[in-house]
């Protein structure tokens, strides 16, 4: 009789097992300084994308994202702890994530998932080329990463525990999208769900650094610039749109080999395949370069989420408020995981599932330390934000700074702060900005107050500088990018 119960309670285990759902695998595809309005389907004529062109139409497009502070630190810090900048700590560039917080891959690992991350980290703050110990890699188990480099065809990593260093042998988009082919490859085998993170590098300046074969596509293209370059910017933008057209080709195809093995893996149905980028890129919109700035090409960027199983293979065009805090929990939600209550960001899977009724009518974006004086004298400055599906409006430490109609304005070229025609606009959005801040807890005060509180190192050019120790504990100058440090 013990045994015929012990026989029926393990048959019940067993088909109870079976019954439960597969838990979705994660392959997330974040790149660097990849604007939004530069894509195919996005209405770029120029540039050529067309394995994202592909994947949108089977994609929730997530066409309103914003990098709620585009700089590189701060979005991945927020992306992978689903909280604001103020809340962890990473609001400039070359800091220390504390090792401690609740993390993405934490979340995933304790639930069962084998969790991995391949190329640029970005948020351990002991030198761009120094050694990542176990202890600081936020739980993720296979590692191919570096903190950064832009030597996109000199691409150095360290791999697994080893603090011996290593260099991709191609241009490291490309061999690092093949690491992940061979990742996908092996896990296809395995009965444990994955979460995969490959983080690459370009199309961030250097932009002519793509190899030949892309670069030559562009070479004698004629190149249509947004609407909001000034004259006198035109000549190195259309210079630097080549170089970063072909880094966005060779990005592509890289997206269309990893998409190929999911499908040809049979992993395709019950993978949740994200492409975004951490900021965009202003490449001489308004007279300015690189990100940071609160304008569209620099705070909007591409998120296309493709997850059959759950949303079919019919594209479709969202307009949700997504930000960066928010990508977290909406990933945990698609995957029936609970949310650590220390995430400040929304889940918005019960919205993207059609469950819900999205009551989300604003998103913050901000800058807390500018790219200190190199940057302030390029018109870099602390500010905070909204952004609706339709207004974008901004204020710096003296006040009301911009106030933009993005559905009548859509290149930004007429602010309409403190105009009388929009008064109740910017009262309201006034409002919910104190509002919003005040749910934060943030002072707005001057980006060296907040370098104080959070008692970090910066140079005369009141920057994080490079001088840092190696795992060693003998101290380094990395100067592997070539460029300031501060242009990073």
């Amino acid at each position: 009789m013990k045994k015929q119960l012990l026989l029926f309670l393990s048959l019940i285990g067993y088909f109870s097992l079976q019954a439960q759902p597969k838990k979705p695998n994660i392959l997330y595809i974040l790149v660097d300084q990849w604007r939004a309005q530069s894509i195919g389907y996005a209405g770029d004529q120029v540039v050529k994308t067309p394995h994202l062109d592909r994947l949108e139409k089977e994609s929730l497009n997530l066409r309103k994202t914003v990098s709620g502070m585009p700089v590189c630190s701060p979005h991945r810090a927020s992306l992978i702890t689903g909280q604001y900048p103020l809340t962890h700590g990473v609001f400039m560039n070359d800091v220390l994530l504390d090792s401690n917080r609740t993390s993405i891959a934490k979340v995933y690992k304790q639930a069962g998932y084998q969790t991995a991350y391949i190329g640029k980290w970005h948020m351990d703050g002991h030198g761009r080329s120094s050694y990542i110990p176990v202890t600081r890699r936020q739980g993720f188990d296979y590692w191919k990463a570096l903190e950064c480099t832009h030597d996109y065809n000199h691409s150095e990593y360290y791999s697994g525990d080893s603090p011996v260093k290593k260099t991709w042998e191609t241009y490291d988009a490309i061999a690092q999208s093949e690491d992940v082919v061979s990742y996908l490859k092996a896990q296809s085998h395995s009965s444990q769900p994955f979460m995969l993170f490959i983080s690459i590098g370009s199309p961030h300046d250097p932009y002519q650094a793509a190899p030949e074969k892309y670069r030559k596509m562009y070479e004698h293209v004629a190149i249509k610039l947004r609407d909001n370059v000034p004259l006198e910017n035109r000549d190195k933008a259309i210079k630097d749109a080549r170089g970063y057209y072909a880094h966005m080709t060779a990005i592509d195809d890289c997206v269309g080999q990893m998409w190929q093995t999911l499908k040809d893996q049979g992993l395709d149905d019950n993978t949740i395949l994200v492409f975004s980028s951490d900021h965009g890129d202003l490449l001489g919109s308004h007279g300015a370069w690189n990100k940071q700035q609160p304008y569209e090409e620099s705070i909007r960027v591409p998120f296309l989420l493709h997850y059959p199983k759950a949303f079919g293979k019919k594209g479709k065009k969202v307009d949700v408020l997504l930000n960066t805090p928010d990508i977290m929990p909406t990933l945990l939600g698609l995957s029936h995981l609970k949310v650590p209550k220390v995430v400040e960001g929304r889940d918005f899977s019960p919205v993207l599932k059609g469950n819900k009724k999205d009551d989300v009518a604003y998103t913050l974006i901000s800058c807390v330390q500018p790219f200190g004086q190199w940057s302030r004298a390029k018109g870099g400055r602390e500010y905070r934000g909204l952004v609706s599906n339709r207004y974008t409006y901004v204020k710096d430490l003296q006040g009301p700074w911009l106030l933009f109609d993005n559905k009548n304005d859509p290149f930004q070229m007429s602010n309409l702060v403190n105009q009388a025609s929009v008064k109740g606009i910017q009262n309201q959005m006034d409002k919910a900005l104190h509002t919003e801040l005040k749910k934060r807890k943030d002072e707005f005060q001057s980006g060296l107050y907040y370098v104080k509180q959070w008692n970090y190192l910066i140079d005369e050019t009141e920057t994080v500088p490079y001088q840092k120790v190696n795992y060693q504990g003998i101290p380094i100058k990395d100067l592997s990018t070539g460029y300031p440090q501060n242009s990073q």
